[in-house]
């Protein structure tokens, strides 16, 4: 990568607002945190506006005055095709948010790369996902985010209700349908939902504590390692 490819590249990552150690923005672009350090401190006195030392973190000062945000083909392309993916199969608040979200993309690009975003053919028809669906998606992604233990009854292929308590850690999307991923009480296990087969679901006041080995982590190394984790 050339050295102004570099430094365009730690700007636009510390334009998130988020600090960022400098071994998170080395490993990212893929060189030594020495290289990291020089290239910070290049900027700085060049007036980049970044604020942050070394073991603490770097992020930008909000209130200065940044230029229009350019994007590769290739990073464009990504982030138009994610916005449809997410309207065309997400919840009814992520729709919406999808769409403004192109807006503010298009608007952010310099005006001779506006029609880029239209020779983006890459599409996301969406899923005949009933109206229930998309609803649910956003009290269980809140229910992730929150740690609210929720109650529902479910079903499993051969039509058999049994009702779960479970801890609830992300939401996956298979190409047809979405499930949700949990720490199942009743099991004692991790355990997969289709959202279309739990009834009744209620998010209750319950905060479940974050514990070593019942975490999406904790999950998503197993599948990693291990056999496919076991149906609900």
């Amino acid at each position: 990568m050339r050295r102004a490819d570099r430094l365009f590249r730690i700007v636009s990552l510390l334009r998130s607002g988020r600090m960022l150690t400098g071994a998170q923005l080395a490993e990212r672009l893929q060189i030594s945190p020495r290289t990291l350090y020089r290239d910070v401190a290049d900027l700085q006195r060049t007036g980049t506006p970044i604020i942050g030392e070394a073991g603490v973190g770097y992020t930008l000062r909000k209130d200065d005055h940044l230029p229009p945000m350019h994007f590769t083909p290739e990073e464009l392309t990504a982030l138009v095709l994610g916005a449809r993916m997410a309207g065309a199969w997400g919840s009814e608040s992520t729709q919406i948010a999808a769409n403004d979200a192109l807006l503010k993309i298009e608007a952010a690009l310099p005006a001779e790369h506006r029609s880029r975003v239209d020779r983006v053919l890459l599409f996301a028809p969406p899923f005949p996902h009933p109206a229930r669906t998309r609803k649910l998606l956003d009290r269980l992604h809140n229910a992730c985010a929150e740690n609210y233990v929720l109650r529902f009854g479910y079903a499993d292929e051969a039509g058999r209700e049994t009702e779960r308590a479970v801890h609830p850690l992300g939401l996956f999307f298979w190409g047809n349908r979405w499930t949700l991923v949990a720490w199942c009480r009743r099991r004692d296990d991790f355990r997969h939902f289709r959202l279309d087969r739990m009834r009744e679901v209620a998010v209750s006041d319950e905060v479940f504590a974050s514990r070593r080995g019942q975490r999406l982590e904790d999950f998503i190394r197993k599948v990693r390692s291990e056999k496919p984790t076991a149906t609900a």
